[in-house]
């Protein structure tokens, strides 16, 4: 897409050269690390189960819903409010290539971020403990994917407003709505009797995909697909959006 490294560029250095990414990644590092000495505490020292329960436990989860939001929330809110949107889309670049251009810078931040399991797993193996390392870069694969859906989702909710407290806010609705739905759903169905709507959750459900493939070890392609297809998504509302300006 023409444009769209140039934007990638742009947004990724930007990103980087702002303090609340550097923060924000030092405070993820720090709790994620504290996270996984519990994990490998909890589990006996097993060092597989404490690496994926680094990248799909409860912990995994709060950073992925909070961070989200923060990263993405002044993509396109803030350079609404300054004006810079608007030479911005005046430019020679298509609205399609500056969506997808932040989405890549966004979700880059988040590899850089999740980087640091497989790297715990090369610490244990310097110290004699090798760690599955299918199950630990399928966990990592899954934790990125997961991460960049909720980068669209914060570019969406970016999107829709010029005010980026407001936009890391509904960014951050939208992804706990989209967690609990489903086993909101699943409670009220077991209670109603109604066995039709299980199977119909269990198509949308994050945590369950992710559990059920990337954390074994296993990438099923259909797993693969539902996040991509779901990140397309979201970028082409995000598109529309910004179009609509």
């Amino acid at each position: 897409m023409s444009g769209a490294w140039t934007i990638y560029r742009r947004e990724l250095s930007g990103l980087f050269f702002q303090p609340l990414a550097w923060v924000l990644l030092f405070l993820a590092l720090l709790f994620n690390g504290g996270m996984l000495i519990l994990m490998l505490r909890g589990s006996g020292g097993d060092v597989n189960l404490a690496l994926a329960a680094a990248l799909g436990g409860w912990g995994f989860w709060i950073l992925a819903c909070v961070l989200g939001p923060l990263v993405t929330m002044r993509m396109i809110s803030e350079e609404s409010r300054s004006g810079l949107l608007e030479f911005l889309l005046t430019a020679p670049v298509r609205d399609g290539a500056v969506v997808f251009g932040k989405y890549l810078a966004a979700s880059t931040f988040f590899a850089v971020l999740w980087i640091s399991v497989p790297l715990y797993g090369v610490l244990f193996e310097i110290l004699g403990v090798s760690p599955d390392w299918g199950q630990t870069l399928s966990a990592y694969v899954g934790a990125v994917l997961v991460s960049s859906l909720f980068c669209a989702l914060g570019l969406a909710a970016s999107a829709l407003t010029s005010t980026p407290a407001l936009a890391a806010f509904l960014a951050f609705l939208s992804g706990i709505g989209v967690l609990l739905l489903p086993q909101a759903g699943r409670s009220l169905a077991t209670q109603v009797g109604d066995r039709w709507v299980e199977p119909v959750l269990s198509k949308i459900d994050l945590i369950d995909r992710l559990q059920a493939s990337f954390i074994v070890g296993a990438i099923d392609t259909s797993h693969v697909l539902f996040f991509l297809a779901w990140i397309a998504a979201l970028l082409f509302v995000t598109t529309r959006l910004l179009e609509a300006r």
